[in-house]
């Protein structure tokens, strides 16, 4: 199943980056209760967006914010029923070979709790005490050494 899945960078005005937003909305927004002023910000005009696409449709997406000090990897969302197949792994594998090629090494990230695992595989290690980051659902903050 996860060899069928095509990773691409797509510009935020296209119809695949608004199928990555609806993604969002889906995951983000109704399934995990985040408000949707929370959810869509002005980073999203200025961002490197990334979608995973399997069986025609964008299964999984994240943005990717440059800084002067890192990389900032957010919005990581894969749907309902590919999750557990490594479209997130796959997809920051992706992002992260962007940045590199583009002379970036630092790498920052804001993680849910729950999903430490999947970043910790990559070599983001977490620092600074557990947050709350107005969703109701518990972060880690984390970065690449």
């Amino acid at each position: 199943m996860a060899d069928d899945i095509t990773i691409l960078t797509v510009p935020v005005f296209s119809p695949l980056a608004n199928a990555a937003f609806a993604l969002r909305r889906e995951v983000f927004i109704l399934e995990q209760r985040i408000p949707e002023s929370e959810e869509f910000d002005a980073d999203d005009l200025t961002a490197t967006h990334v979608v995973a696409i399997a069986a025609g449709a964008v299964v999984g997406t994240l943005r990717i914010i440059d800084t002067p000090e890192h990389a900032k990897i957010g919005r990581v969302v894969v749907a309902r029923h590919w999750r557990g197949h490594g479209i997130s792994t796959r997809l920051l594998h992706h992002a992260m070979e962007l940045v590199r090629a583009r002379g970036g090494a630092r790498f920052y990230l804001a993680a849910q709790h729950d999903k430490l695992a999947v970043y910790e595989k990559l070599g983001f290690a977490a620092f600074g005490e557990p947050f709350d980051d107005g969703s109701g659902i518990l972060h880690r903050s984390m970065k690449t050494y």
